[in-house]
């Protein structure tokens, strides 16, 4: 701070000193001035409004002034908006002044360098550091969700540490991966930012056009996300603390049948099929029904809740302190956190522990280097683990405790369905993964001559996940068999070593050049080690001596190489910063690819006009400043696993004079030919600002087209192979984006300003190789993920009989649409329900501030997409056996168009997937947060420089037809599937969603 205009404050001093004495020296007030991150601003401005008479601040941004209650003090600084002040009775006044930066004057990082926002040529958003820290998240991905328009990002159910899923500008590939590329402190990591603690992160930038994402060539072609942290600065050393604590709860209840509806239920189920009379339940047929624990349940009126017995009020806490400062040729920032979040379901909770240093260090004027170092260790238990679906199954007449308070192992006879509370019994079921991980970007700079640059960054990173399971005797999975546990332990090393040169110059004042070159060399290896076992004689030896096991179910090792070598150049160039033009090659040869294809060439160019730096436009008054940009390029995907090139050697089993032998031969068929997938992308795009700043953004239309798909080919059984990797198809993304950001009241004491995001994007396949593939849901002119189903349209009523028996279906079953009116259902009535890739997403923020306090909360929404619920096909199944949604069936005396009829002879409903679609639509209240920032002075007098309390909520409303009407959890959905659920459908077994209370602290020392 000390090193801030001089010159300023000298000239500020000598005014001042001219202005002479002051005059009604009535009441002596004084204060400190900071700038946006809470540091001292010396030789501000105080200035008594309408006079000439003032003061400046000293080298601690205080200051002390003689002024009348009724006047009003001025505060300014040069780069910074100037902030009004009436006294009143105050005699502390402190102010923090922002900056007067335009919307299109702002720094943004665009990848091996940073440029103002005004010469920008690519599409690019940002998220700072506020936004990230807003809410209490996990995984700094979560903190992209509705602040970027463009970005999809995905965080269903509540399970602690799951990551979620990040998609920009929709999805453009079949089978390799559709995730972004994300690059901390200018390297490349592998496997997401989930070991980041989000407080170390200053900005996210997204990288979204072909123009801003070649310079990453291949591992860009799904958008680049670049994390900067933070990083120390010159001056005083700031501590700060942040820390929050809170709790977690279920949003609502899972609605199933309670004990007398189950039996009712139950009952309806034998009618369906003659088992039962019809007519009111009888205590003749009850008896003939039920075992005798239901019938005691049913007398009682009991309903055991075993979903509640299964969850909690989970915790969620995070604590971090960090130092940072330096002096003019060291700057340093050192930060170690704490987060454990306890999940509603118990024994689901992850732990994280961070510690990072970054270091900077100039030797002299020419050379200077330095480092950012992450350290990291977690722990996730649960990751594949969760009771809920059975509890939900459970019959809720049974009795889930004997007299003495000990755990029934089957509650009822059924012995299809155990005790769902045995599976949290401790040490019972153990799914627990260590992460131990070292993070690097070590960077050095010579500076050869003037506007010649040399750099070069090398980036280590080791990843080590061992996962530990357990599975007891006395679980549904064993059933009282012998006890099974595994080991999988994975060891990643990768590195990145990039060779950077830049030549930076302006010629004849109105011609700036910039050229930057790359080598670069990515490199990973992944060595994988397993071991499974049945038969642990002790169960307290859990996972931790498998070698006293009786039998050995599954061992092996295995080793992942790929390398990745480039070459990158790319030209800025602008005239009078009113015309610019960017253009960019990049060579990527990748040792995925064969022979005849490793290497291919990504170009792009871009082209910037600052409209408002025109003469014409000089003469307008509402808008401030306007940019127009195109670009055109291609970017490359080799985003699949190693070795589809070649023919790997498999083991098969034979039997050898009753023994088994081992014979070897080919495992899979290679391509050599396979190839790039390769996308090209159009961009329009428009920044903007008007009245004076209060209004900015950008609007964006895009068409990204890719061809030569990587994708899987299907061959016929005969062959004795599966299938092989290929080249097939194109796929489009087309869209438009909006980004509105406005100021809707600032005065000295009240502000309101809100946040806008619209985007709407969609998917389109254009070839396959075969026309359409219906065994793997592919249409042409449809999105990657449509869904292929009959469509429900009602329940067969009393009055159809006739029509029903034709169809050869019975009253109160699903009828379903004929869509070619021959009379009968069959695979040609299939039609396209409808699509997981919404119409269209938005977000909005919305902050307040009034004196010291401050309020802030946020919407996400996604409509017009519908989602298959793999939820409802597991526990819909209205078979009369297993309990069930609470839902609204179909009985000769309620005929209902909704479900159909419970029956005991179908384990599933007749077109019971066509039951399970729903609209995707939701809207969610994401974050309310409130908070109170003390007065510097009642600050400093506890020894700090700043201090704020706050409280949040997390999502406490979720508004869906889904939930709502249709017993769902949670409408969100990945869109490129997960364990248990294919793409944009509901994973049965997902977590309860959830909202959380947080509250907590910052502090500055």
């Amino acid at each position: 701070m000390q090193s801030k205009n001089y010159l300023s404050i000298g000239i500020i001093l000598f005014l001042l000193l001219l202005s002479g004495p002051l005059i009604g020296q009535n009441v002596q007030v004084s204060g400190t001035i900071t700038d946006e991150n809470n540091m001292p601003i010396p030789g501000a401005a105080v200035l008594i409004k309408g006079t000439s008479n003032g003061t400046a601040t000293d080298l601690d941004g205080k200051y002390t002034i003689n002024v009348n209650p009724d006047q009003t003090l001025q505060f300014s600084f040069i780069g910074y908006n100037t902030t009004e002040m009436t006294v009143g009775n105050q005699t502390t006044i402190d102010v923090a002044l922002e900056p007067n930066v335009s919307d299109l004057d702002e720094v943004v990082v665009v990848g091996y360098g940073s440029v103002k926002k005004s010469q920008l040529t690519g599409a690019i958003s940002s998220v700072s550091a506020k936004e990230i820290t807003d809410q209490p998240i996990t995984d700094a991905r979560q903190a992209l969700q509705g602040r970027s328009s463009g970005v999809d990002v995905s965080s269903p159910g509540s399970k602690p540490g799951a990551a979620p899923q990040v998609r920009i500008r929709g999805r453009r590939s079949f089978n390799a991966s559709n995730e972004p590329l994300y690059v901390v402190d200018g390297i490349p990591i592998a496997g997401g930012i989930n070991d980041i603690n989000p407080n170390d992160i200053t900005s996210m930038e997204i990288l979204k056009d072909a123009s801003a994402t070649a310079i990453y060539g291949s591992r860009g072609a799904n958008g680049v996300v670049l994390v900067t942290t933070k990083r120390g600065t010159a001056g005083k050393t700031v501590v700060s603390v942040d820390s929050y604590f809170g709790f977690n709860n279920s949003l609502g209840t899972i609605e199933v049948f309670d004990g007398p509806e189950f039996a009712e239920y139950k009952r309806e189920s034998r009618r369906a099929t003659g088992d039962y009379p019809e007519g009111p339940a009888t205590a003749e047929a009850d008896a003939a029904l039920f075992e005798p624990v239901e019938l005691e349940g049913i007398a009682e009126g009991r309903t055991s809740d075993y979903v509640d017995a299964l969850t909690r009020t989970g915790t969620i806490q995070s604590h971090q302190v960090s130092v940072s400062g330096g002096s003019e040729k060291t700057q340093f920032f050192v930060s170690g956190g704490f987060f454990q979040d306890k999940g509603v379901v118990k024994n689901q909770d992850f732990t994280r522990y961070n510690f990072r240093a970054n270091v900077d260090h100039k030797i002299n004027d020419k050379i200077r280097f330095g480092t950012s170092t992450l350290v990291s260790y977690s722990e996730r238990n649960g990751e594949d683990f969760n009771p809920i679906g059975g509890a939900m199954q459970e019959n809720p007449l049974g009795k889930p405790y004997d007299e003495d308070g000990n755990l029934i192992f089957l509650p009822t006879s059924d012995g299809l369905r155990t005790n769902p509370l045995a599976e949290i019994v401790p040490g019972a079921n153990v799914d627990l993964t260590k992460r131990y991980r070292i993070f690097n970007s070590i960077y050095g700079e010579w500076k050869i001559t003037e506007g010649l640059t040399y750099r070069v960054n090398f980036g280590p990173d080791i990843t080590i996940d061992r996962n530990g399971r357990f599975t007891g005797s006395q679980t549904n999975a064993r059933r009282g068999g012998d006890p099974t546990g595994s080991i999988d332990e994975d060891f990643r090393f990768n590195y990145t070593l990039e060779n950077i040169i830049t030549y930076d110059r302006t010629f004849a004042e109105d011609h700036a050049f910039k050229f930057t070159g790359l080598q670069s060399i990515q490199k990973d290896n992944l060595e994988e080690t397993y071991l499974n076992v049945q038969g642990i004689p002790s169960e307290s030896q859990l996972y931790d001596q498998l070698g006293d096991a009786s039998q050995i179910t599954g061992a092996g090792t295995n080793l992942i190489q790929w390398a990745l070598l480039s070459f990158m150049g790319r030209l800025n160039y602008n005239y009078k910063g009113k015309y610019l033009i960017t253009g960019t090659l990049r060579a990527d040869g990748s040792s995925k690819f064969g022979e005849n294809n490793k290497f291919a060439y990504f170009p792009s160019v871009a082209l910037g006009w600052n409209i408002s730096d025109e003469p014409f436009f000089k003469a307008n008054e509402t808008f401030d400043q306007m940019k127009l940009r195109v670009s055109y390029g291609s970017i490359g995907n080799q985003a699949i696993d190693p070795y589809q090139t070649q023919a790997l050697l498999g083991r098969s089993t034979y039997a050898y004079e009753n023994s088994p032998a081992f014979g070897y031969g080919p495992g899979t068929i290679g391509n050599p030919d396979l190839r790039w997938e390769t996308s090209t992308t159009f961009n329009a795009g428009l920044d903007f600002s008007l009245i004076a700043g209060r209004i900015s953004g950008s609007f964006e239309y895009y068409v990204t087209t890719t061809k030569d798909l990587l994708a899987p080919q299907p061959l016929p059984n005969s062959i004795g192979f599966g299938g092989y990797t290929t080249n097939v198809g194109k796929t489009q993304n087309r869209g438009i984006e909006l980004t509105v950001n406005s100021v809707n009241i600032d005065n000295s004491n009240f502000t309101w300003t809100t946040d806008f995001i619209f985007n709407r994007n969609r998917e389109e396949i254009l070839e396959l190789p075969n026309g359409n593939d219906i065994s793997a849901g592919r249409f042409v002119g449809e999105a990657l993920t449509v869904f292929y189903d009959y469509k429900k349209i009602g329940i067969w009523q009393t009055d159809q009989a006739d029509l029903a028996e034709s169809y050869e279906d019975n009253v109160g079953e699903i009828r379903v649409e004929d869509i070619n009116n021959d009379g009968q259902i069959n695979a040609d009535d299939r039609q396209i329900l409808g699509s997981a890739v919404p119409d269209f997403v938005l977000g909005m923020t919305n902050r307040f501030s009034y004196k010291n306090f401050d309020l802030s909360f946020f919407i996400y929404g996604r409509f017009g997409s519908m989602i298959r619920s793999r939820f409802h096909d597991q526990f819909n199944s209205l078979f009369g056996r297993y309990n069930n949604l609470a839902i609204d069936y179909w009985t000769p005396d309620n005929p209902t168009n909704e479900y159909p009829r419970p029956n005991q002879n179908q384990e599933r409903p007749k077109y019971a997937s066509s039951m399970s679609y729903f609209d995707g639509t939701f809207i969610k209240i994401r974050n309310i947060n409130i908070g109170y920032n003390f007065p510097t002075k009642i600050a400093e007098k506890i020894g700090m420089t700043n201090l704020r309390l706050y409280s949040s909520i997390q999502q406490p409303f979720i508004f869906a037809e889904y939930r709502s009407k249709h017993k769902g959890i949670d409408p969100e959905v990945y869109l490129d599937g997960e364990q248990g659920a294919g793409d944009g459908e509901v994973n049965a077994n997902i977590s309860p969603a959830v909202t959380s209370f947080t509250f907590g602290i910052n502090a500055k020392f």
